[in-house]
């Protein structure tokens, strides 16, 4: 298999199918295999297929296209068997005998006999679109592809006829180059030519090196059949089609799998690497295997473009045929995207395989005049010259190394292989290119620069060349001279560096790739393969070891990975957000960015309430912490400007402030307060609902979601009332109103049987459902029957306080009630541990019973001062006016999904306290948990940081920042919608 084998004529080529008499099939199946049923088509590319439904089951009548022959058909049901014994729980189409006893059966039809067999029908659906398939479906197919690969390793290899080659990857060349001249479009026709003769040249090195077996050939998105997941995401239940079985390279199995992944949603060439690490767990790929996998990608989908069209030219009645035209182009564009030296690269790297090193060029220095160390701006996400969102300024760069060079020095460069932050962009589903793949220097004089080696010159722009010599292309940009093109020696002028508004700036970039010039930028996902291809050229520059001298892109070393360290020193009950979670190491507004400059749309983050990095607090910080920071038993100014403060904005008699940690400390001083003051203990709570982590906010938190024993664990002193759930609880509509008479009884009959309670514990609008309101005069009326019983009545606040909700300050005001005690945190030290407990003066004298009360850093300097620069911002700022307007847009835009999605059973909540509630029926409100959970990590992939909330964990928790704008709002809307249109 060195070289493409040549094909006779186009005798080779599959002619469409005679037509089919479908009265004929069906008196065959009765009389041939004593089956009566309804036949309906299927469609196929070459054959016709039939679902026989009978009365005891189904079967697929598949009538072979003539280029098969019967003893290739048979073959195929061998292998069926083979498979069957090896891999039992896969759905296959095993053939039935007919009254012959021959599996291959013969329908007369008008040009001459058709073989025909009758096979198991496989359930599940071939996946005949191009919805997104999610790396875990993709990593289905990939695994399928490997078990079938190593279970048919063992069957002898029997060579097939010359005039049955069309799928052979070996074929291929000689398949497009008898196919694409035919083509109407010749343009395209040109390109995949040039495709398949470069990837052909790089596969024929290693031909003969290949391991050969007998493949399926065809395992595929619509050869594979598919059930659906918990999840809803289709998984590979069986394969259906064994038409092109047959003698091949092992790897060709694996890279028609992956070819047929890359038409699909959101797919780009890094899609397919789930595919290659399932099937190498399996079947493991040698080094020959990796190198040309790619270009036989490439290979495969120039077969697929040129014979799709030939078969539309040949057969335009065949439906099947054409709707699959845009697919096959589609395939082949992805495959031709990226360089395959890049990609080869790259399925190294994610197969952990060291990357090819190639010793450095030596040559001169790229600018002789300028001598030492040249300093490196630091344009990472790490960096502390790009806080306060300066990183979204387009000329943040250029303004760094002017500020550098100003400041007197003489040179200043960018890093190679660094994810720069200055390349991150927001509110766009797409994951910019953030990976350098060459270095800027930066200069306060326009230095000469020269030849590093000897080679010859080609212009490709109007200040920018390319050296190619005998190594890497050294590609320049940034150069004022008239350096004639051609050869030139190691050390010749090539011109000056060009200089714009005081500064010199010189672009430098080595490439492995002839005749390609590569992006400056390459995505996280490829900058693997795309850094080997484009090396370093620092030292071209500088004395430096460019291999310390980087920013993120090398991989860590073995068991050094920051989650892998995570896991080992952090205990895992702290559970982190998603399956395989980015790595986030900067925030700014409502929008975190990664370490390798991904910027997500932050819509989860209830704690940081102003935003992420506001510049005022964290001065304000900086400053207070440099004068003072002790505890609270010393006397100081701010603790007492926050205490007035925050009783300024309560209702009057609330007038006593206790400050602590955190919102777990705050419910548990409340609860203590409401024992001290009525010497009681029992507290009633609200069911499905979260309070905290210390004992006794533990103990009132009936959430199963967050305690699966909540419930059973629950101590005798804590009563429940049901979850006020007005869309899926006892009492749904119109007929909510019931909750309230309901639990104001419970708090009486409680009384009555002895044990009054000391408290009522809830959130004022219903949080841990996923932002949902209480019915009208619920707390009205519970707090009532709460104060007729001698109890105090506690609002939680922590998460829907401090003007989330928009058209209120506090939760409590919406139901129109005064509470005895309210507690405060999450949003009051925007990320800082903060809360607060406010209650009136006799409550909080009550407390000495119990001896004293002491935070050490809930009030603070420190800590008061970042409270009070948080009620600074929201009123300077006016972010309870943003969440009621953009809160009320995205609910709108919301409410807009749930009219075209039937998945989204209600959008609950009010201002920036969100939830979008997934069922999958709306009578029966069956939660969509799994859906959900695969609905947030496909967000993530689209730039968007949600996660599930509620018991059943089926809405979307959304709680941004409350500076969120309408573009962040419509960007989150419209990539919900893209999940929700074609799949997670």
């Amino acid at each position: 298999m060195g070289s493409s084998p040549a094909l006779p004529a186009l005798g080779w080529l599959v002619r469409p199918i005679p037509p089919i008499d479908e009265a004929a099939a069906a008196a065959l199946l009765a009389e041939r295999f004593g089956v009566r049923g309804v036949l309906r088509d299927l469609g196929s590319q070459q054959d016709r297929n039939y679902r026989v439904r009978t009365a005891t089951g189904d079967y697929v009548l598949k009538i072979a296209n003539p280029a098969s022959g019967p003893d290739a058909l048979r073959t195929q049901c061998a292998a069926v068997d083979h498979l069957a014994d090896a891999l039992p729980g896969l759905g296959l189409p095993r053939a039935h005998r007919g009254a012959d006893g021959e599996v291959v059966q013969w329908l007369t039809a008008e040009d001459g006999d058709l073989a025909c067999r009758l096979l198991d029908y496989v359930p599940g659906e071939p996946i005949m679109d191009s919805r997104h398939l999610a790396p875990p479906v993709v990593a289905g197919l990939g695994e399928l592809a490997g078990c079938i690969a190593a279970a048919l390793a063992d069957l002898a290899v029997v060579e097939q006829p010359g005039d049955d080659r069309l799928w052979d990857l070996s074929c291929a060349p000689a398949v497009i180059e008898a196919l694409a001249p035919r083509l109407p479009d010749r343009a395209r026709a040109d390109r995949v030519l040039a495709a398949s003769r470069a990837a052909w040249a790089l596969v024929r090195p290693y031909a003969n090196a290949l391991p050969v077996q007998v493949i399926h050939g065809d395992v595929t998105d619509n050869n594979v059949v598919f059930e659906p997941g918990p999840d809803g995401r289709p998984m590979p239940a069986g394969v259906i089609d064994f038409g092109d079985l047959g003698a091949g390279w092992t790897v060709a199995e694996l890279a028609v799998t992956c070819t047929s992944v890359l038409h699909h949603h959101g797919a780009g060439p890094a899609s397919v690497l789930p595919a290659v690490q399932a099937f190498h767990a399996v079947r493991p790929l040698g080094d020959e295997e990796l190198a040309v996998l790619w270009p036989l990608i490439v290979l495969r989908a120039g077969v697929l473009a040129v014979n799709g069209q030939h078969d539309a030219l040949l057969d335009p009645g065949n439906a099947y045929a054409s709707a699959a035209l845009d697919r096959e182009w589609a395939m082949f564009e992805a495959a031709v995207s990226v360089p395959a030296e890049v990609m080869t690269a790259q399925l190294r790297h994610a197969l952990g395989r060291p990357p090819v090193r190639t010793a450095p060029v030596p040559g001169h220095r790229l600018l002789p005049a300028l001598s030492g160390d040249v300093p490196a701006l630091d344009l990472s996400v790490h960096s502390d010259d790009l806080h306060a969102g300066r990183w979204l300024d387009p000329h943040a760069q250029r303004a760094l190394a002017a500020g550098a060079l100003a400041a007197g020095r003489v040179a200043v460069r960018t890093r190679h292989g660094e994810f720069r932050l200055t390349r991150t962009a927001v509110d766009t589903p797409d994951a910019p290119a953030t990976c350098a793949l060459g270095v800027e220097v930066y200069l306060a004089e326009p230095l000469e620069v020269g030849a590093p080696w000897a080679g010859t010159i080609t212009w490709h722009a109007a200040d920018g060349l390319t050296l190619t010599g005998d190594g890497p292309d050294l590609v320049l940009d940034g150069l004022d001279g008239a350096c004639e093109p051609g050869p030139v020696e190691a050390g010749r002028p090539l011109g000056t560096v060009a200089g714009r508004e005081g500064v010199h700036v010189l672009s430098v970039q080595l490439s492995r790739l002839p005749g390609i010039r590569p992006p400056r930028f390459a995505p996280a996902e490829l900058a693997a393969g795309w850094t080997e291809s484009c090396p370093d050229p620092t030292a071209l520059l500088t004395d430096i070891d460019t291999d310390t001298d980087t920013g993120e892109v090398r991989p860590d070393a073995p068991g050094t990975r920051l989650l892998e360290r995570r896991d080992r020193s952090f205990a895992t009950v702290q559970e982190h957000y998603f399956a395989a979670p980015p790595r986030i190491e900067r925030g700014w507004r409502q929008y975190l960015v990664d370490a390798e400059g991904r910027g997500y749309l932050d819509m989860l983050n209830n704690v940081t309430i102003l935003g992420h990095g506001h510049p005022a607090l964290s001065d304000a910080v900086h400053q207070q912490w440099q004068r003072l920071n002790t505890n609270s038993r010393f006397h100081y100014a701010s603790v007492v400007e926050l205490s007035e403060r925050l009783t300024e904005l309560l209702p009057a008699g609330l007038d006593t402030v206790f400050l602590v940690n955190s919102g777990s400390e705050a419910v548990d001083l409340a609860l203590r307060l409401a024992w001290a003051a009525t010497g009681r203990q029992d507290v009633v709570a609200v069911e499905e609902a979260y309070h905290g982590w210390t004992y006794a906010s533990d103990a009132v938190s009936t959430s199963v979601a967050d305690n699966p024993n909540a419930l059973s664990s629950r101590p005798s002193w804590v009563h429940t009332v049901a979850a006020p759930n007005s869309y899926r609880g006892r009492h749904r509509g119109a007929e909510s109103w019931r909750y309230g008479p309901e639990a104001a009884d419970r708090i009486a009959r409680l009384a009555q049987q002895g044990t009054p309670p000391a408290a009522f514990l809830c959130e004022p609008y219903y949080g841990n459902a996923g932002g949902m309101a209480l019915p009208d005069g619920y707390l009205k009326q519970v707090y009532e029957a709460t104060r007729a019983a001698g109890g105090l009545c506690i609002a939680d606040e922590v998460q829907v306080g401090y003007g989330r909700l928009g058209s209120h300050f506090w939760g409590f005001e919406q139901q129109g009630v005064v509470p005895d005690i309210v507690t405060v945190a999450k949003a009051m030290g925007n990320g800082h541990p903060l809360g607060a407990v406010i209650t009136r003066r006799e409550i909080a004298d009550a407390y000495r019973t119990q001896g004293y009360f002491f935070s050490s850093a809930g009030g603070s300097p420190v800590s008061s001062v970042v409270g009070l620069a948080v009620l600074d911002a929201l009123r300077d700022e006016e972010l309870q006016a943003n969440a009621r307007d953009v809160g009320r847009h995205l609910k709108d835009r919301l409410r807009e999904l749930a009219d075209r999605h039937p998945l989204i059973g209600a959008v609950h909540g009010s201002g920036l306290y969100l939830g979008v509630e997934f069922v999958r029926d709306r009578t029966t409100l069956e939660p969509a948990r799994e859906e959900t959970a695969a609905i947030c990590e496909r967000l993530r992939e689209l730039g968007v940081i949600v996660q599930p909330t509620s018991d059943r964990q089926c809405v979307l928790k959304i709680k941004p920042p409350l500076c969120l704008s309408r573009k962040s709002a419509d960007m989150f809307v419209a990539a919900l919608d893209d999940v929700l249109t074609h799949g997670w």
